[in-house]
């Protein structure tokens, strides 16, 4: 079982920049892709990005491109999600999740992440 747990969330302004951190419970974190997703009140949940367990891999949906950034500390067992630029449309509970069948990816479909965090809360105000 590998608990995950997501800090760094809050309120800024549009334009500003946030850190999200998510701390896995396992060492075996640094065999894990990890990845980072996003819901709304009255939508389905949305694939923000990924890293594949060496970080020699990264995806990104198209919204975000350019302007967060996902990265990975194996020796602390934590994967960053660096947002910039925010605008009010990335305000959302962000979740990340680990995908312990295909390190090798950076996969996009929630179906792949076999453990998930409880989420953090981004608002970002106009």
């Amino acid at each position: 079982q590998v608990q995950l747990v997501e800090s760094g969330g809050g309120l800024v302004q549009a334009g500003g920049s946030l850190r999200l951190s998510c701390a896995a419970s396992a060492r075996t974190f640094i065999n894990y892709a990890m990845g980072w997703f996003r819901r709304t009140p009255g939508k389905e949940r949305e694939f923000v990005g990924a890293i594949s367990w060496r970080g020699d891999r990264t995806s990104y949906t198209d919204s975000v491109k350019g302007r967060f950034t996902i990265s990975k500390d194996t020796a602390k067992s934590t994967v960053y999600l660096q947002m910039n630029s925010l605008k009010p449309e990335d305000t959302a509970l962000y979740y990340c999740a680990a995908d312990v069948d295909n390190p090798w990816k950076a996969p996009a479909a929630s179906y792949e992440y076999d453990y998930w965090g409880q989420g953090t809360q981004v608002t970002v105000s106009s």
